[in-house]
């Protein structure tokens, strides 16, 4: 790819009305466009990194037995009506009317749509468990939409639910989905802490928060230093092993504002292990028993003739959040280079060529480069512009493929200055540099 030829508007400076990191780098590298109030397009650049994200995501739900399925963005009301949600939701849900004068709603979550799904549907304990997700754009009316999409209304989000016959299988079920967002958190290279939050309007008892640290978050958080070191890759899915790997997590003070207790605070963490500061909600998980089953009728028949409610959980991650997110936690404003994890970044590598007017061996040696890297399955893209040298370098800094190569004064026969954006560059042949970047992928 050509960056003459990409959809990349990129803006000199920083846009006024945007106050945080990933705002500004959004808008900056053309990422994303303002529609109206918290509504954005994703243009090629964001989309593309917001759909390797949705890849990760899709995929650590399946590794754990997850099914998906696809729900619409427009719900009757009637279901709502049913769980009680409808009034008690609050303004932040769109209520819209049809030409039939009948009262729809733009989604802002689906639990009452997958548990009337479910209801027509499983009729038999001996189809529990059920796990079933979809990824789908949703809608909450913000009364002040700000940070770009960090606190937008129209947002891209993975939702999954569990059915299952008691608490104790809803509790295997909670834990599967524990362990499958740490690992997916992990994947896109950022260290996310599950702490016990409130449950808000989904309801419940149950509930935990995971957070990325960043000093532009919105939710305060108290926490003993000493859950980052919990090690979970022996963890395997099974009741015992989670439960186990859950524990290790609990037995260290770690909770949002809204459950903190001061005096349990200091009773429970000493003072070198404190630590509170804001963090970036990136994935959330609540347990709810039957609140939506009993009263939308989602039973099932059990051994001996009886019938019982079934016992629901949902988990959600902010898929388009973590663009965002990861921008927040990885962007180095200082030196505006950002460099993206590059299990998600939109090109592997950028290939800077110094182009002389009259000479274009420079940029035929980087189309070169290209072919080789395309038949290694590595992305990449050539500033082919006639701009300066440090012009190029800056912007490629901003669009933030984690490695780039220089082709100028210091490319020399079959050696190429080869570095890791925002650091220093080293000379390598093209057959180490594909290597070097094919073993990063398989990392990730």
């Amino acid at each position: 790819m050509n960056i003459s030829k990409s959809f990349i508007p990129i803006l000199k400076n920083n846009p006024s009305e945007a106050k945080i990191k990933s705002h500004q780098l959004m808008l900056r590298v053309g990422m994303i466009k303002q529609s109206s109030a918290g509504i954005y397009s994703w243009l090629p650049l964001g989309f593309k990194v917001m759909k390797k994200i949705e890849k990760i995501v899709r995929e650590e739900q399946n590794r754990i037995g997850v099914q998906e399925i696809l729900m619409p963005t427009i719900q009757s009301s009637e279901i709502w009506k049913e769980s009680g949600r409808y009034e008690d939701y609050g303004e932040e849900m769109l209520r819209i009317k049809d030409r039939q004068n009948r009262e729809i709603l733009y989604g802002p979550t689906n639990e009452e749509l997958v548990t009337d799904i479910f209801r027509s549907s499983i009729k038999s304990y001996k189809s529990l468990p059920q796990l079933l997700y979809h990824i789908q754009w949703k809608f909450r009316d913000e009364i002040r939409p700000r940070f770009g999409i960090m606190r937008c209304r129209e947002f891209y989000m993975k939702d999954a639910y569990s059915f299952d016959i008691n608490d104790e299988e809803a509790f295997f079920s909670y834990n599967k989905f524990f362990l499958s967002y740490l690992k997916t958190f992990k994947r896109l290279d950022l260290k996310a802490i599950p702490m016990a939050a409130d449950t808000g309007p989904i309801g419940g008892n149950l509930s935990h928060e995971f957070i990325i640290l960043a000093e532009t978050g919105e939710s305060k958080i108290f926490t003993d230093k000493r859950i980052f070191e919990v090690d979970t890759k022996d963890t395997k899915l099974e009741k015992k092993s989670l439960d186990d790997m859950r524990k290790k997590f609990e037995q260290y003070y770690s909770v949002t504002d809204e459950k903190f207790n001061k005096e349990e605070f200091e009773k429970k963490v000493s003072n070198e292990n404190r630590l509170t500061t804001k963090g970036i909600e990136v994935g959330h998980i609540f347990y709810f028993g039957d609140k939506y089953s009993k009263p939308m009728g989602a039973s099932v028949d059990l051994p001996g003739g009886k019938k019982d409610f079934v016992k629901m959980g949902s988990y959600g991650i902010g898929v388009s959040r973590l663009v965002g997110a990861i921008i927040e936690a990885k962007y180095d404003e200082k030196n505006e280079v950002m460099k993206w994890p590059i299990s998600i970044a939109p090109y592997d590598l950028s290939i800077i060529p110094m182009i002389n007017k009259n000479d274009n061996a420079a940029l035929d040696k980087a189309n070169n480069i290209y072919l080789e890297l395309e038949k290694n399955n590595i992305e990449a893209i050539i500033d082919d512009t006639d701009e300066n040298f440090s012009s190029k370098i800056k912007k490629m800094n901003l669009i933030g493929a984690p490695y780039q190569i220089i082709i100028g004064k210091q490319t020399d026969g079959d050696l190429l200055e080869f570095k890791e954006t925002g650091k220093d560059s080293q000379k390598l042949k093209l057959k180490d540099i594909i290597k070097i970047i094919i073993e990063q992928k398989v990392k990730n």
